[in-house]
């Protein structure tokens, strides 16, 4: 509990410690069965209790094509794909607009319901945003958005067609200013519920 007359610059990295433990689902996390859309509700608001998921809401998004279709003819139709999308789409819903959020996803991905022609994988995707995540929380306050030779070495790592850099290098460029931002919106959150007045 933070007191006005303590209130400290490594309150504030302290803060961001004890945020970043407890940030993203890992990718070796998420749920290894298909899911009903019940379940993918219940899971996606138990993680993400500001988001407030309905059926709807889901639907939606798969309507406007922001993320996949559900496997057809399936009773579980959700898969583990569809959850990293999700849990993508839960980090960039404050920050983006759906059809904002289907261009970027669309810069690594292409067609949402082809997997194709999809330029990274989405466990890559989640990966990278996973640890982007992470450090986020370290860069509170060091004013650098973007490392050039960080977001280099994971284009580097990738395997990418010269003519595919620039899309994913976009890509990530995004995805690094979204886990920045919500980085930024936890610590800000937790500092002011911890604020004692």
């Amino acid at each position: 509990m933070m007191h006005k007359s303590k209130f400290t610059l490594e309150d504030i990295n302290s803060l961001s410690k004890a945020v970043s433990e407890n940030s993203i689902v890992t990718y070796e996390e998420l749920p290894q069965y298909d899911l009903f859309l019940s379940q993918v509700i219940d899971y996606l608001n138990d993680k993400f209790d500001a988001d407030n998921y309905t059926n709807n809401i889901v639907q939606n998004y798969i309507k406007s094509g922001v993320i996949s279709k559900p496997e057809d003819r399936k009773k579980r139709g959700y898969t583990k794909l569809h959850l990293v999308q999700l849990v993508l789409l839960s980090y960039m819903r404050p920050i983006l607009t759906a059809e904002e959020i289907r261009k970027v996803f669309t810069l690594a991905f292409n067609d949402m319901n082809d997997r194709s022609d999809d330029i990274i994988s989405w466990e890559s995707a989640y990966e990278i945003f996973s640890d982007m995540q992470k450090e986020s929380l370290n860069q509170v306050g060091k004013n650098q958005f973007c490392d050039k030779a960080r977001l280099q070495k994971i284009i580097d790592t990738l395997d990418l067609k010269a003519s595919d850099e620039e899309r994913i290098s976009v890509f990530l460029v995004v995805m690094t200013l979204v886990s920045q931002a919500s980085a930024i919106k936890k610590l800000v959150q937790k500092i002011v519920a911890d604020y004692n007045h």
